[in-house]
């Protein structure tokens, strides 16, 4: 799948939680997206531990 059409799921997803249930569920639904993002791209690096030490220190510089 495209990044573009992965986008448009989630935000599709974002504005039916925020239509249904409000915006306690628009930002539960937008952190669960932002953690399985996460965990995703840490699985397609192979999914090591130094892995993702060196994702974390790759996003504070």
């Amino acid at each position: 799948m495209s990044r573009a059409f992965i986008g448009m799921i989630v935000g599709m997803a974002l504005a039916f939680a925020g239509y249904f249930g409000g915006f306690g569920a628009f930002l539960l639904v937008a952190a669960l997206g932002a953690a399985g993002y996460a965990a995703g791209s840490w699985l397609d690096t192979g999914g090591l531990p130094h892995g993702l030490r060196e994702m974390l220190d790759r996003s504070r510089r």
